[in-house]
Formats: structure tokens, C-alpha cells, sequence
């Protein structure tokens, strides 16, 4: 009966070739965590100040529709008093308008300088994981071209 080859000790000495370095994969993990980390903060922070600009006009909408819905003596101050409203809300929209910009461009700014600092870093890394790649590669050729003259 024919009897199959064990490979795993060629597998072990092939494998212990060519290392692979696990602090590399760790380093790149903490690395996307702390820019995951940074961009959950940039957003949270837009959240909130959307969310207080958002009160805000909405407490201002209020407080104006309660002088709006008063009654009056005559019909044309009904007509006035939706006249101001809708002038006065037309302002206020674009004041608030103005403020989501605000918050939308300093997301914005903060999202690209986190984007450049991580591929700067990205890139330095790789150049370090490539020469370090490149250091063993030669370091297990050079070992297996002694041993291999020296049989």
C-alpha cells in the first residue's frame, strides 16, 4: 500500500523562509483605529453643532409664530403680522444656512488634513515595511544559497 509523504516539515522550514512580521498588521490596526477614533470625533462634534444650530431655529420659528398667531384687531395686521413671519424666517434661513456651511467646510478641512496625515504615515510605513520585506527576502536567500552550496 502506497504511503502518503508528510509535508509538515517542509511547510514549517518553507514558512520559516520567508517570516512574516505580526507587528506590522498590529501597527496597521492601531493605525486605522486611531483614524477611525478621529474621524468618529470630527463627526460627532458636526452632529452636535448641527444639532444646536437645528434648536435653535427652531425655538426662534416658535417664539415667532407665537407673536404671529396672536389676534388682532384689524385683518391687514393678520396680513402684516405673515408678512413679517416670512420675511423674518427668510432671514433666519439664510443665517442658518450660512452656519451649516460653516460646519460642513471645517468637516471638510478636518477630514483632509486627518486624510494627508494618514497617507503621509501610510506611506512611511510602507517604505519601512518594504525595506525591512526586502532586508529578510535577501537575509533567507543569502541562508538558503549557503545551504544549498554547502550540500
Amino acid at each position: 500500500m502506497a504511503k502518503t509523504q508528510d509535508f509538515t516539515a517542509t511547510m514549517k522550514e518553507m514558512m520559516g523562509a520567508f517570516p512574516v512580521d505580526t507587528k506590522a498588521f498590529e501597527d496597521a490596526f492601531k493605525s486605522q483605529a486611531e483614524m477611525s477614533e478621529k474621524l468618529s470625533a470630527v463627526a460627532l462634534d458636526a452632529a452636535e453643532k448641527s444639532a444646536d444650530i437645528s434648536t435653535k431655529w427652531t425655538q426662534d420659528t416658535l417664539s415667532k409664530m407665537g407673536d404671529m398667531s396672536k389676534a388682532k384687531a384689524e385683518p391687514a395686521d393678520y396680513a402684516k403680522a405673515v408678512t413679517d413671519f416670512a420675511s423674518a424666517q427668510a432671514e433666519v434661513a439664510a443665517e442658518n444656512m450660512a452656519a451649516f456651511a460653516e460646519v460642513a467646510k471645517k468637516v471638510q478641512l478636518e477630514t483632509v488634513e486627518l486624510m494627508m496625515a494618514a497617507g503621509k504615515n501610510a506611506s512611511e510605513d510602507a517604505t519601512a515595511a518594504v525595506k525591512k520585506a526586502t532586508d529578510d527576502a535577501t537575509k533567507a536567500a543569502k541562508k538558503a544559497t549557503t545551504a544549498a552550496a554547502s550540500k
